[in-house]
């Protein structure tokens, strides 16, 4: 899930283009030729995330009033239990293919979902502009599957991060609907324990993104380090013995999952909005987010490999609980204490 939000290694270097030498991060000669430039590609998250978390914010009232919410009572705890186990029982059938060669089929379930996602999301970004539901559904169906089509077919590293972007945000929006505060901010804590579990202790996670990776699976974001890196010519792979990729790489979970409670705080929480029409719990989620994003990039350009979660869904939780402090706006609490 997140456990690629990582360099690619260990050593984190900084290759040519033309495939020449490579000089490390453990070597002085790294650390004297840093520059902004090398800073470039943390920037470029940063604004993936903003991007993501406003585009959600825009999609959730349309897709509320549509009705596309994963479930019926956002404000059940089971509706987190039933996300759990659906998450491990997903993630097991992927390394039980990954296990017995089943790569090919684990890339049609990857295709599949994304197309569905995709159907969710463009039947709601095109009933913005037209009221027949019809012509939308049908609209949103070949528009999806030309963009699954050029995902598999022209799998080039800003066509991912385009629409990996759009997924990211349909995504969120989706949940951050169908869930309310407390059963998304447990949601939230549990994934961030199986994430740390996963990438240090079983180490599982690594190999399913190693996996997915060499399948080219487009369901992660790919941050050139270089403007000349082609993810089609070059990939991602990860090399025995350890040396540098031409660019980043974060999972798609690591994007949406923080913003899930950016979504669901707009949904749920009553505030007055104070800034680009979203209240103060949801600004502060927001900067949240960003913030653990910063504390997970810190740790990642020290390359060593990062559970993605820990940080992310802290600084969001965090950043989420001071701007009710701050707002007053503690409602959603109410049956709790």
């Amino acid at each position: 899930m997140s456990s690629e939000s990582t360099p690619d290694t260990k050593n984190c270097a900084a290759e040519g283009a033309t495939g020449g030498e490579v000089v490390t991060a453990d070597t002085p000669a790294y650390a004297s030729k840093k520059t902004f430039k090398d800073y470039i590609p943390f920037i470029a998250m940063g604004v993936m995330m903003i991007a993501v978390q406003a585009i959600a914010l825009t999609m959730a009232p349309i897709m509320n009033s549509a009705g596309y919410t994963a479930f019926e009572d956002p404000d059940a705890f089971e509706n987190t239990i039933f996300f759990i186990a659906i998450l491990l029982l997903f993630t097991a059938a992927m390394l039980l293919l990954i296990k017995y060669r089943g790569k090919k089929i684990l890339s049609w379930i990857i295709a599949g979902s994304i197309l569905l996602v995709l159907v969710y999301i463009f039947a709601a970004i095109f009933a913005l502009f037209c009221d027949a539901k019809l012509l939308t559904d049908i609209a949103a169906i070949v528009v999806a599957v030309l963009a699954v089509v050029l995902l598999y077919k022209y799998p080039e590293w800003y066509v991912i991060d385009i629409l990996g972007t759009i997924i990211c945000a349909g995504t969120a929006a989706i949940f951050g609907i169908s869930f309310e505060i407390m059963p998304v901010i447990l949601l939230l804590v549990l994934l961030a324990v199986y994430d740390a579990i996963s990438v240090y202790k079983t180490k599982h996670m690594l190999t399913l993104a190693e996996s997915i990776i060499s399948t080219k699976a487009p369901i992660l974001v790919v941050v050139p380090k270089k403007m000349n890196y082609s993810y089609i010519r070059e990939g991602l792979e990860i090399k025995k013995d350890k040396t540098e990729r031409g660019a980043f790489m974060m999972g798609m979970g690591d994007l949406i999952m923080p913003s899930i409670l950016v979504v669901s705080a707009f949904i749920f929480v009553d505030a007055p909005a104070i800034a680009f029409g979203v209240s103060l719990p949801v600004l502060t989620a927001i900067i949240g987010s960003l913030c653990g994003l910063a504390v997970l990039l810190y740790f990642v350009a020290k390359g060593n490999a990062q559970a993605g979660l820990p940080t992310l869904n802290g600084g969001v939780i965090i950043g989420f609980l001071v701007g009710c402090a701050l707002s007053g706006s503690w409602d959603w609490m109410q049956g709790i204490l």
